[in-house]
């Protein structure tokens, strides 16, 4: 069998109908797009790509679903999905924008939608019909997405999939940074396929004895988050990319429906012949906007500020509205609060020593850390609302803040009025 050398898994074998896929010019695209998008600028190392993490996440299926076969949990339907499992860790990043998830914070179609003609249509979808039936494209997409009602789903889209190990052991590794200590290997031999029965189905959950490397992958998102992923320089390069790409959109200078063709340095190029900017040579040149108040997600309450990341038309008049207030020139005040995701999405079936099989969400396990709860506190201390600008700026942060936290639609009252926004 052909084999690939990875600096984090070491030989990565590939099975014929995978190195057939990873020769294809879709998956051969995520070469040239950088798995932390403009994270390189803060950790240099940071210059690797979803085309070795999807390798990555291919390998960990591989390796799961062995450990399964080895303890008697694969009948012979489920064998019979391995190798669209495998299919499917290998593709579920093919629909990836330039630099990252960047784009999809300014509404751009999720990656995972973007998968669907990719995987289904063209060389791709040849390949995977002829190697495994007429229905695979298909049913990849469904677990690309996280729809699929095979028990195997949660390997590729769930709280425990692959994809989450693989990219924070890889981002941590790349950043030269220790917060993405994750016990994979536990994890991984604690995965078992069970009967969940709140649904009456079987589905990949974990047994009991794995619960501590859950924890361990928790504690290395929030780090990851905290520290690379939320990074304030970090963030300041991507709401610059995000305006850069925005107006370019607005003026007609890029197309929406082409954005997923790019590699990274072929947008920029096509940005600097079509749509040059003084924000686009500043990001180019690092010379990155500064931040001139920030303040935690855990001062907020409920949807407090969500509208910055919910409505980029909004987001777009009130920056106009404040450089004007500011004496600021277009483009040299960004907001940014990032989109909600979660530290670790808790739903899982838990099996016990005595072969109970709990549910782990909301409600946590008795004699366990309460992990959702955790992961919800973790989240707020990690989730930073941020006012970039080009050089430093004075901002009354009072003020500021207590209008940023008005509901959205007194937020577009006041900006369609006259008044200062700010007084």
């Amino acid at each position: 069998m052909f084999s690939l050398r990875d600096p984090l898994w070491n030989t990565i074998p590939v099975d014929p109908v995978a190195r057939t896929l990873i020769d294809t010019p879709p998956f051969q695209r995520l070469r040239n797009v950088r798995q932390l998008g403009l994270a390189y600028l803060v950790y240099p190392g940071a210059t690797h790509t979803r085309f070795e993490h999807a390798l990555g996440a291919y390998h960990l299926a591989r390796r799961a679903l062995a450990l399964l076969e080895e303890g008697g949990m694969l009948d012979d339907a489920l064998r019979a999905d391995a190798g669209v499992v495998r299919a499917a860790a290998l593709l579920h990043d093919i629909g990836h924008y330039p630099f990252s998830h960047a784009l999809e914070e300014i509404g751009a179609i999720n990656h995972e939608e973007i998968a669907r003609p990719l995987v289904t249509t063209g060389e791709i979808g040849a390949l995977l019909r002829e190697a495994y039936g007429a229905g695979a494209p298909e049913r990849i997409v469904a677990l690309i997405r996280g729809q699929s009602d095979s028990p195997l789903q949660g390997l590729i889209s769930g709280s425990l999939d692959l994809d989450k190990i693989e990219y924070l052991r890889r981002d941590a590794f790349m950043c030269g940074v220790p917060y993405g200590e994750i016990d994979s290997e536990r994890l991984l031999n604690s995965l078992a396929v069970m009967l969940d029965p709140e649904i009456g189905r079987r589905r990949v959950g974990v047994i009991e004895k794995g619960l501590a490397a859950l924890e361990s992958l928790l504690f290395a998102k929030y780090q990851m988050y905290r520290n690379v992923y939320w990074h304030h320089a970090s963030r300041s390069a991507t709401v610059m990319y995000k305006r850069i790409v925005s107006d370019a959109l607005d003026a007609g200078a890029l197309d929406a429906d082409t954005l997923v063709s790019f590699t990274d340095e072929e947008l920029l190029a096509r940005l600097e012949r079509d749509h040059p900017s003084p924000l686009l040579a500043s990001l180019r040149h690092r010379r990155l906007h500064k931040r001139s108040f920030e303040c935690p997600a855990a001062v907020l309450t409920g949807d407090e500020c969500e509208w910055m990341a919910d409505d980029r038309g909004l987001v777009a008049r009130v920056e106009a509205r404040l450089e004007g207030e500011l004496g600021l020139q277009t483009g040299e005040l960004l907001l940014d609060y990032p989109a909600k995701t979660q530290m670790l999405g808790l739903d899982l079936p838990v099996m016990q020593r005595d072969g109970t099989v709990l549910r782990l969400r909301s409600s946590g396990l008795t004699g366990a850390i309460d992990l959702p709860k955790l992961s919800e506190e973790l989240y707020r201390s990690a989730r930073w609302l941020r006012v970039f600008t080009a050089g430093r700026t004075k901002v009354d942060g009072t003020r500021l803040l207590n209008f940023l936290r008005q509901p959205a639609a007194v937020i577009e009252e006041r900006v369609a009025g006259k008044g200062k926004l700010l007084a």
